[in-house]
């Protein structure tokens, strides 16, 4: 699934293409994707001009005077800006054509993405209790370590939780736990303030450099420009199960919490 980098990327890539433009119709092949597209959208959305492309999460928020929409990539969905005659494939399940002669196009052979409505002043049910954006200054090891306290949780899982912060999926937590040297199956609340600081520079800085470098390419997932992500190339417990450790030259593990792949070293992570 694309994280909050590859999603990020995404929003970069198509902002500069939409922010201005006005939405003059909309060609949906398929209605239901992971939730049917609602009617609100249909109705309000053309004829509106993209105020702003926003991010919050893994949702990509299109703003208009009208509201919003809320698009979601899901497992293998991916975002392009094409010329308006290109020919639609098997998995392109809906267009947006602008007013500059292009279209904004989502294709998603796995339809678990999804295109839904936000209206003014509102916050959509599934934006709602969301934990600080992991970028932000509102995060930081003394929220964490705050938010951790008599939590018996592992701390990978207490990480990933949503409520707790936004964004920091799969790959990602497993890649700034190695970093910062905390074993994923540490409980929460037994983690140092002084850990949770290191903890959450690393995420950061990461996430920032994923960023920077399109993100990570695992399974489905290229930038809209149709180049993938090469921040895989730089993993150090990921994916990476019975190799040595790039630090200590341990056999990197792999176990399973909350129904995900862990990857850690027994050896640098404590």
């Amino acid at each position: 699934m694309p994280e909050l980098p590859e999603v990020e990327t995404t929003r970069r890539g198509i902002a500069p293409y939409l922010v201005g433009r006005r939405v003059e119709a909309l060609t949906i092949r398929q209605p239901r994707l992971r939730w049917p597209i609602p009617a609100a959208l249909r109705r309000a959305l053309p004829g509106q001009q993209i105020e702003n492309v926003e991010r919050r999460a893994k949702y990509i928020l299109v703003d208009t005077a009208a509201g919003s929409a809320l698009l979601h990539l899901g497992m293998s969905g991916s975002l392009r800006v094409l010329e308006r005659d290109t020919p639609p494939g098997t998995h392109d399940h809906w267009d947006w054509r602008l007013d500059s002669g292009r279209i904004l196009r989502f294709t998603d052979p796995r339809r678990f993405g999804s295109l839904l409505w936000q209206k003014p002043g509102s916050v959509h049910p599934l934006l709602a209790g969301l934990g600080p954006e992991p970028l932000d200054a509102a995060f930081d090891g003394a929220y964490l370590w705050k938010r951790s306290r008599g939590r018996k949780v592992g701390i990978k899982l207490f990480v990933m939780d949503q409520k707790i912060v936004v964004g920091v999926g799969n790959i990602y937590v497993a890649e700034a736990l190695f970093a910062a040297g905390i074993n994923p199956l540490r409980a929460a609340g037994s983690v140092s303030l002084a850990r949770y600081e290191r903890l959450a520079h690393e995420i950061k800085r990461i996430l920032a450099h994923a960023i920077t470098r399109g993100g990570t390419t695992l399974r489905d997932f290229i930038s809209p420009d149709g180049a993938p992500g090469y921040f895989e190339q730089e993993l150090f417990v990921y994916g990476r199960a019975g190799e040595p450790c790039k630090v200590c030259g341990t056999k990197i593990r792999a176990i399973v919490q909350g129904q995900r792949s862990t990857f850690y070293c027994p050896v640098c992570q404590r």
